[in-house]
């Protein structure tokens, strides 16, 4: 074996649940990414790697998302919020990424989960179990 990368089986999402995500990284791409003023100026080929990775970035905090929410009750409003917006990342991320304005609306995205990550890590404290919180 020469290789150093390890493939990790996680069907449950525990990693997810306790790695955070790379918070820094993904604002940084997103910053980037928003930055861009015209498709002109950025080649195809990294149009689309960059759409990828935000994908990619808004999948891990999508899932830091709803780990949050489902600690609140079902009819908590600040949940139905998350689940709102989690609707909206499944939506504009099962779509290809295939401009500048896609991959500006993926780091937009990824702004609007991480703000309520925010709010729903403020509401709910860690190690709170599922739908047990006040």
């Amino acid at each position: 074996m020469t290789g150093t990368h390890h493939i990790l089986y996680d069907p449950d999402g525990r990693l997810a649940a306790e790695l955070p995500p790379d918070r820094t990284a993904h604002e940084q791409v997103v910053r980037t990414a928003l930055a861009w003023p015209s498709p002109l100026d950025i080649p195809a080929p990294d149009v689309a790697a960059v759409g990828h990775l935000l994908a990619g970035a808004a999948w891990v905090v999508a899932d830091a998302v709803r780990i949050c929410a489902d600690r609140l009750p079902e009819d908590d409003g600040r949940r139905v919020f998350a689940e709102l917006i989690l609707q909206e990342a499944d939506g504009c991320l099962s779509r290809p990424c295939t401009s500048l304005e896609r991959v500006q609306s993926r780091a937009r995205l990824i702004r609007s989960l991480y703000e309520r990550l925010d709010r729903l890590e403020a509401a709910v404290p860690v190690g709170t179990p599922a739908a047990a919180a006040p």
